[in-house]
């Protein structure tokens, strides 16, 4: 029995693993490849220079790959990815990059989508992200691994959100969100450490404890960023299990040029 709906429109070029199914009225272009084991809903878009991996489900009435909303775009073959694992729900719309980045939008592996989701071009979504419903990510947006971001939130072009970092619910981020904490609102705001997200996924007391003191150094004893940054490295001298965490923390400090959320 065909895997493929008989009203559905696949282009005859694109590359689709035999155990893909494509639901009612869906369109597949003929730049598209899917890997093995995903489901594609019924009155689906996937278009463009567009990489899916295995073992995705998209929801009806997605629209991924379609050219990148930007006045600049003149028809160059941007691509975009998409890895593993992913679960993309209703009315999502996934956009190919631009020349004036990479040319490339991805989105990693593991990440559950909610509906209305707006990914823009040359945006890099890491693994193991919740977004929940209405949440817009401009261009050039980059999001760490483990992330969750609450429904309705905006997200200026360019901004970035660290690797376990929670956003609260309709919060506008103008700011580069460091890892690991807890922000929302509008002005933005940080509310401490995302210590729920960090128990799930089984930190040390000591790994906890070390983040903690991050966020004290960065928000709590009004230190310049370079202090605070000398206060957050020095808690690797005596503790390596929390090397990691404070070299990921340094590095994101190191590179923020819009500046981080207060």
């Amino acid at each position: 029995m065909s895997r493929i709906h008989p009203t559905a429109i696949v282009d005859p070029k694109a590359e689709l693993d035999a155990t893909v199914e494509v639901g009612a009225y869906a369109v597949i272009g003929p730049n598209v490849k899917i890997g093995a084991g995903t489901q594609v809903g019924p009155h689906c878009v996937i278009e463009g220079h567009t990489t899916v991996g295995r073992d995705n489900q998209f929801f009806q009435f997605s629209s991924i790959g379609a050219a990148p909303q930007d006045k600049k775009y003149a028809g160059e073959p941007t691509e975009l990815r998409i890895g593993d694992r992913n679960l993309v729900r209703e009315f999502c719309t996934f956009n190919t990059g631009t020349t004036q980045d990479a040319g490339l939008t991805q989105i990693g592996s593991d990440n559950w989508i909610m509906a209305y989701v707006h990914v823009a071009h040359d945006c890099v979504i890491g693994d193991h992200t919740t977004i929940a419903n209405n949440a817009t990510f401009a261009g050039h947006v980059r999001v760490g691994d483990w992330v969750t971001v609450g429904g309705l939130t905006g997200v200026l072009q360019r901004m970035r959100i660290g690797a376990h970092a929670m956003v609260g619910f309709a919060s506008h981020i103008n700011k580069d969100v460091p890892p690991f904490m807890v922000v929302d609102g509008h002005p933005l705001e940080v509310r401490g450490v995302n210590l729920t997200g960090l128990k799930r996924r089984e930190f040390s007391e000591a790994r906890i404890r070390a983040i903690r003191e991050m966020h004290k150094l960065l928000y709590r004893q009004d230190l310049t960023l370079e202090q605070s940054r000398a206060g957050i490295l020095a808690l690797s001298a005596n503790s390596p299990e929390v090397a990691a965490d404070v070299a990921l923390m340094d590095a994101f400090l190191a590179t923020s040029v819009a500046g981080i959320a207060r």
